[in-house]
């Protein structure tokens, strides 16, 4: 199994259309059956994003990792698959994406999908003639819509 153990670009430089995180010797380590595999720069040293959509375009890019004297190549899409990948990869490239939503607001867009969800629930609690989960959704949807806030972060639970 392969996993990300550390993402550290060397520079990052960003155009009109994309960004591009720039690696360095040992700036990049995987996890291949618990032996680390540090990044050197024998093929590709980059990785080329569209600054628009966060989509990774150089899918064809190879990067050699070294871990004494075995070397591996993997290619950008064996990168993607890898756990935490990706979410390495967009943390660091946030700053630079255009129109990038924010935490806050995916958080509301998240909250209003709920409350969307708690109105739909209500109305097959309706559909159903099931008075006692009918009361018990309008009080969650009561406690949702108080001050405009979730009073948790996740989804409710009301089954």
């Amino acid at each position: 199994m392969v996993t990300v153990k550390m993402l550290k670009p060397y520079y990052i430089k960003a155009d009109e259309q994309h960004i591009r995180i720039v690696l360095a010797y040992q700036s990049f380590a995987v996890l291949i059956n618990n032996k680390v595999y540090q990044f050197i720069p024998v093929e590709s040293k980059q990785i080329r994003m569209n600054r628009r959509t966060g989509r990774v375009e150089n899918i064809d890019a190879k990067f050699a990792f070294q871990n004494g004297k075995n070397v591996i190549y993997m290619s950008m899409a064996e990168l993607i698959s890898t756990p935490g990948f990706l979410m390495h990869l967009h943390t660091i490239a946030q700053p630079y994406l255009k129109d990038a939503p924010t935490v806050g607001e995916y958080r509301q867009l998240i909250h209003e999908l709920e409350i969307m969800n708690i109105k739909r629930l209500i109305d097959r609690a309706l559909d159903e003639k099931d008075e006692k989960r009918f009361h018990r959704l309008v009080q969650l949807l009561k406690k949702e819509t108080k001050d405009g806030k979730a009073s948790h972060p996740t989804a409710p639970s009301i089954l």
